[in-house]
């Protein structure tokens, strides 16, 4: 059966894409026209680099998949990101020790 939530009900769940990522928590939600436009998420510490590191996005609803004790979001809306490479170890200018 499908219960109505209120969006107060919403605000502060964590967020996950649909392969089961943790991607962030609801901040809160945008309304047009009585209806909700998007949800502002507080982007978690795995997801800032794909996003230059914002600490926060809005995704359109249209991109939520399901909504109960966590919210699931499609991860095909994500903007995809490059596989992260730690950089190499260089020798500091001033002490040649790394850095």
């Amino acid at each position: 059966m499908l219960r109505v939530k209120k969006v107060s009900e919403i605000v502060g769940k964590n967020v996950f894409t649909s392969d089961g990522d943790f991607f962030g928590q609801i901040e809160d939600v945008n309304l047009s026209d009585n209806k909700i436009d998007g949800w502002k998420i507080k982007v978690g510490s795995s997801f800032l680099a794909s996003f230059g590191g914002a600490r926060g996005v809005v995704i359109p609803h249209q991109f939520v998949r399901a909504i109960g004790d966590v919210v699931i979001i499609n991860k095909a809306s994500l903007p995809s990101r490059p596989e992260m490479e730690m950089p190499a170890m260089q020798p500091s200018a001033e002490t040649g020790e790394a850095y």
